[in-house]
């Protein structure tokens, strides 16, 4: 059990080499075995007296058996999360927190649930309690990534933090291995990019190898023994530590390719991650040679992005962005797309090389090497 402080960080202009700003954000984090138990008393401690539960319809089961730990603070469920945070599900959410007098959120599940209790936060000012079952990392961001009408917009505010983050390794056992790989990678993804962030710091690049290093350790244990503990509490102090870099700097290329192909095209988010982020990674492998040494160090290879390319093999991911639905046709689209706007990075984000980036992505190439 530790509280644990997200952060975000600026560079200090003229300072010097070297220089940076850190400025710590503060919510509560229980991590352990059976941590579950205390949601109740979180809720008491948050003041939470009528607490609507929010799970996927996977998940119902879990979510009203978890539920009745609350007691008599419990005032509802809802089981209509959906990936890519739809904002008429949150519309139909907010709808029942209004009729129903809901004085605080219970988000139970994996980023799609995280996303819904976020976005009813911010809409309403309630506390929120996530309980996390994959290992996607964002209950620990400022993050929101909203869908409409196909287009999904991120927005960051520190309203969005979970009061609240209780880590049960007990809660994962279950999680299939294949959803265990795919949300694994995610995570990594985002100590990746923590890594060459422009805002990065010499704390979250701890974090960032730390976290790397404690996935890649444990997720291939989970696929040949899925209920080994040991592996599982690695996976999960992984995912933590990713989500905290996640919540800390800035995000990159990566993340705004998945953003882009997720709301356009509807494909799973994790699974997406895994397949863009080898190529992601070498599209920025020459810009960012320190991040890429430490990427490497971690998953104990030469070289980065085919290491990370190797690890999505070994967990049998899928390694094509066809296979998850995506048209070829669309391959252009979302380059035009992806070129708008686009995050801080370390490499120029220029079309042609981008467009290539994503059909080696669709076609399941290994990682281009510069």
């Amino acid at each position: 059990m530790a509280d644990a402080g997200g952060a975000s960080v600026a560079r200090a202009g003229d300072a010097g080499e070297g220089a940076f700003a850190y400025c710590s954000q503060q919510y509560r984090v229980l991590f352990g075995a059976g941590t579950s138990a205390r949601l109740g008393e979180e809720a008491e401690r948050l003041g939470i007296k009528r607490a609507l539960v929010l799970t996927t319809s996977e998940q119902h089961d879990l979510g009203r058996r978890l539920g009745m730990g609350l007691g008599d603070r419990l005032a509802g469920l809802f089981t209509g999360a959906r990936m890519h945070t739809p904002v008429e599900v949150t519309n139909e959410a907010l709808a029942i927190v209004e009729s129903r007098d809901i004085d605080g959120l219970v988000a139970i599940g994996g980023g799609s649930t995280v996303g819904l209790g976020k976005a009813l936060s911010l809409r309403t000012g309630l506390p929120h309690i996530a309980m996390p079952t994959t290992y996607a990392g964002s209950e620990m961001t400022p993050i929101l990534g909203e869908t409409s009408n196909g287009i999904k917009t991120t927005q960051q505010s520190q309203d969005l933090v979970p009061d609240t983050v209780i880590y049960d390794v007990d809660l994962t056992i279950g999680l299939p291995p294949h959803i265990s790989a795919a949300s694994g990678l995610n995570a990594i993804a985002h100590a990746v990019e923590a890594l060459y962030a422009p805002d990065a710091n010499p704390l979250t690049s701890l974090m960032a190898e730390d976290g790397i290093a404690a996935l890649a350790r444990g997720l291939p244990r989970i696929m040949v023994a899925p209920a080994d503990p040991g592996a599982r509490r690695d996976a999960l102090y992984g995912a933590w530590l990713c989500g905290i870099c996640l919540g800390a700097v800035g995000m990159s290329l990566h993340h705004k390719l998945c953003h882009v192909l997720g709301g356009m095209f509807n494909l799973p988010h994790a699974e997406t991650h895994a397949i863009v982020l080898p190529h992601a990674a070498a599209y920025n492998a020459t810009a960012a040679p320190e991040a890429m040494t430490r990427v490497a160090r971690a998953l104990h290879g030469a070289n980065a992005p085919q290491g990370l390319f190797d690890l999505a093999r070994q967990l049998a991911l899928p390694r094509a962005l066809a296979d998850l639905g995506m048209p070829e046709d669309g391959i252009a689209r979302a380059a035009e797309m992806a070129v708008r706007n686009p995050y801080a990075n370390p490499r120029p984000i220029d079309r042609a090389p981008i467009e290539q980036l994503i059909a080696a992505a669709w076609r399941g190439d290994a990682p281009a090497q510069e």
